[in-house]
């Protein structure tokens, strides 16, 4: 299960907003990050690529001067009446992306911080993709390649997620199907994701202040698209999982379409999606902060992902995601799991569906398509998403305590991680580790086998 990125930060500070229109009281400068294409034959190349702060976070107001279009929670409505006007009233700005976001780029190395007290508010966490060029994200062509990174979550307790992860945004953050968003990937915008996320201030170029809830920071439209999880952890727990949506590309929904509430599984997106998390597939000793787990996660650790095709091209269907990591030189397998009197190292629409049965949940990635449907996704190409959050909705509990609560955690399925049951609360975590971190370095993409040096 993977719930919407914590965005529930935005509402305690006001510079936390997305606009479409660009501002011009500070210059975006994109910090640069280097990345590395690799083939079997030809070795990895590094190029300069850089990256962008999602539009969420960023300062809005009015178009030609300093009055804010959203303060706290809330909207002004004389300069947001409606979506369209509000587009047209309000632009965000330049970042300080060090000062003001705690986003730390070097050579290859992006750090992130959770909490930066700044002059006038707090920041928490943060949300950035990679650029190919000044105005569009690199986009990602999965199928048939590996994706590999290095991460340091030695400084992520319970409750806070390192998330990397790939979206069927557009690469142009929605510029050419919306032409009132002027902003474009330049600024951040286009961001969906499965879970159909209601707190986007701006969905198809248009201001989601319709019956805004000032409360929870929620208007009335989501925004989907199909995500690929490809790692989510703290210290205590590490998962990836696929979730597919019916639409393509990104999408705008509202009522049962966003799959809210009760409606959870009547929505076009797999918002449970199909998780690999060795904890909760019951091997408890092989990811953790200490020296006697197979990988230690107080350690740098380089995380290895393969998207295998039935047929080993391109173009053929998507038939398996596979995990291998390296740490101290050493290459280590992801060790199999049972379920249901089978062996599994992998996520394949087999193994799926039968954790969906062992576990009693819904099967939604099969009714959506599967890893067949996923595959149709990457054709499209794929954006990159670097976060760090807390959980506002279930404290992070779905991927590193016992969830639901409610359960026994001897029932499979329910023990995700070794975190209580009343860990992960945001008020908590914000003031106990204000100094958390994640980092991550070293990307790598290209032909399977060709990012790290099998033994």
């Amino acid at each position: 299960m993977k719930t919407h990125l914590a965005l529930v930060a935005l509402a305690v500070f006001c510079v936390a907003v997305e606009g479409q229109q660009p501002g011009n009281q500070k210059p975006e400068i994109h910090p640069q990050l280097s990345m590395q294409t690799c083939t079997q034959s030809g070795g990895c190349v590094t190029q300069q690529k850089s990256v962008v702060l999602d539009a969420n976070w960023r300062w809005l107001h009015t178009v030609t001067g300093y009055t804010n279009c959203y303060t706290g929670t809330t909207w002004d409505k004389s300069l947001c009446p409606d979506g369209k006007t509000c587009a047209t009233n309000c632009a965000l700005d330049g970042a300080d992306y060090e000062g003001t976001y705690g986003v730390h780029a070097s050579g290859n190395s992006l750090k992130l911080d959770f909490l930066i007290k700044g002059q006038y508010a707090i920041n928490v966490g943060s949300r950035l993709y990679l650029m190919d060029s000044e105005n569009e994200y690199y986009m990602f062509k999965l199928k048939n390649k590996e994706f590999t990174f290095d991460v340091d979550v030695s400084n992520l307790p319970c409750g806070i997620n390192g998330a990397l992860y790939m979206i069927q945004m557009d690469g142009d953050g929605g510029t050419s199907r919306f032409p009132a968003n002027k902003a474009g990937a330049k600024f951040g915008t286009g961001y969906c994701d499965a879970q159909c996320p209601h707190d986007i201030k701006f969905i198809n170029g248009e201001a989601n202040c319709e019956d805004w809830d000032s409360t929870n920071a929620v208007g009335k439209y989501g925004t989907c698209c199909s995500e690929m999880d490809i790692w989510e952890s703290n210290s205590i727990s590490t998962a990836y999982t696929t979730h597919v949506c019916t639409v393509q590309g990104q999408t705008r929904c509202e009522g049962q379409q966003c799959g809210d509430g009760s409606q959870r599984h009547d929505g076009v997106c797999d918002k449970d999606g199909c998780d690999f998390n060795p904890y909760r597939m019951g091997d408890k000793s092989f990811f953790g902060p200490a020296q006697n787990f197979s990988i230690d996660s107080t350690q740098v650790l380089t995380v290895v992902t393969q998207f295998i095709t039935a047929d080993g091209t391109d173009t053929g269907d998507l038939k398996e995601i596979k995990r291998i990591w390296v740490q101290n030189g050493k290459v280590i397998q992801t060790r199999n799991v049972n379920v249901m009197n089978s062996t599994f190292n992998s996520t394949t629409d087999d193994f799926c569906n039968k954790q969906k049965a062992s576990f009693g949940d819904p099967n939604d990635y099969e009714k959506r398509g599967g890893n067949k449907a996923m595959g149709d996704a990457m054709d499209k190409g794929m954006v990159l998403a670097l976060s760090l959050w807390d959980d506002h909705a279930a404290y992070m509990l779905w991927l590193d305590s016992n969830y639901p609560t409610d359960k026994d955690p001897s029932t499979p399925g329910v023990a995700r991680g070794s975190c209580p049951i009343s860990s992960g609360r945001p008020t908590e975590v914000e003031k106990n580790h204000p100094d958390a971190s994640v980092t991550y370095s070293n990307i790598k993409f290209g032909e399977l086998n060709s990012t790290y040096k099998p033994n």
